[in-house]
């Protein structure tokens, strides 16, 4: 058969065990450190929950700080594509900031491991600007003041102002705290931040969101048998 009728080579039954194992200890990863934060989940846990043999963790990732990188880049992924959509069918940066923001609080309430590991990682981490909803919000909010849009005289400063306004209205809707308006309150709030007038940054933040498709929320990954397993670890 010629190369231009060859169908994709599919990955082997080894290579397919390796994907499935990596993904047990990423899902398992993000349940733990979602509840205990990065420093208090260990690698033990982290293999005992993914029902993955000890030494197996390191033939995918180098330690804990690089399995809560993994985390990361998976939870905002599906995130950050949904904001580029917005960014597709929206031409005011100020609602297309206030539509990113309140989907990451919509996100965080629909799938809460999702949510408090935003909020116990993104603080914790030393470069806030550069991974996760940081980076994000880093990316909008520098188009707008680009365009004149938003009036800040401290830009970093009113960004990790800005993140730390959103991780807190998450953290108070996750706990009960704050009703179903929340996303609407986080957009306002940031906006107020960015220099636009109160009045006006809850009219942003009230609007209609354009219709784009969410995210699934990711369940817990299927667990191969014992005699699988076995197989997997190595």
């Amino acid at each position: 058969m010629s190369a231009r009728g060859a169908k994709p080579a599919r990955p082997d039954r080894g290579a397919r065990r390796r994907l499935e194992t990596r993904a047990r200890l990423v899902w398992a990863a993000r349940e733990l450190m979602a509840r205990k934060g990065v420093g208090a989940t260990s690698i033990q846990e982290i293999t005992d929950t993914a029902d993955v043999g000890f030494g197996s963790f390191y033939n995918h990732f180098a330690s804990k700080e690089a399995i809560a990188g993994a985390v990361m880049e998976q939870a905002i992924e599906s995130f950050g594509d949904a904001a580029d959509r917005f960014a597709e069918t929206i031409d005011d940066p100020a609602e297309v900031l206030a539509a990113s923001v309140r989907h990451a609080v919509m996100r965080a309430a629909s799938d809460e491991a999702w949510g408090w590991f935003l909020i116990r990682t993104a603080l914790a981490r030393g470069d806030g600007l550069r991974r996760g909803l940081g980076r994000r919000l880093a990316h909008d909010v520098g188009t707008g003041a680009k365009a004149g849009r938003f009036k800040v005289d401290d830009l970093v400063g009113t960004m990790l102002a800005a993140g730390g306004a959103i991780l807190a209205i998450i953290a108070g809707r996750l706990q009960g705290e704050i009703g179903d308006d929340a996303p609407e309150r986080a957009a306002a709030v940031v906006l107020k931040l960015l220099g636009l007038p109160a009045r006006e940054a809850s009219q942003v933040a009230n609007r209609p969101l354009p219709a784009i498709a969410v995210p699934e929320t990711s369940p817990a990954p299927r667990r191969s048998t014992a005699r699988g397993r076995r197989a997997s670890q190595h």
